[in-house]
């Protein structure tokens, strides 16, 4: 038997950690630690680090495809509140066939997406999906 280990979460090339911390800020991030170069976000239980690059050689199309995915169980309220505090979706809410979901770019081109429920058991009646 392996010991047990947890997720913890991520770490992400940016190329300004105060925009993208003001930006996941504005979602609901809490600051644990930032310096120049570095910042360290929590949301919960799991975390994103923040870690300065350039991202000169990463076409846009590679940046779209990182997703950070969240979730809530009110997709449509979440979407009319961060939508009053200024934040733009790409993806307004919709459902798909394996979920029901919103997506907004942060300030590297980076996916953010959110999920209603919990992600992988949230799917939409079949007769409602978009995509």
């Amino acid at each position: 038997m392996t010991t047990p280990f947890r997720f913890e979460g991520l770490s992400l090339p940016v190329s300004d950690v105060a925009a993208s911390v003001a930006f996941y800020q504005a979602l609901g991030f809490t600051v644990e630690q930032q310096h120049d170069v570095f910042a360290l976000l929590r949301l919960g239980t799991g975390s994103i680090g923040l870690l300065r690059a350039s991202l000169d050689s990463w076409s846009p199309a590679l940046r779209k495809s990182v997703h950070i995915e969240l979730s809530t169980e009110d997709l449509d309220q979440l979407y009319a509140d961060l939508t009053a505090q200024g934040i733009t979706f790409s993806a307004p809410p919709r459902d798909r066939q394996w979920e029901r979901a919103m997506s907004a770019a942060d300030p590297d081109g980076y996916t953010v997406e959110w999920s209603q429920g919990l992600r992988g058991h949230n799917q939409p009646d079949a007769a409602a999906t978009d995509e």
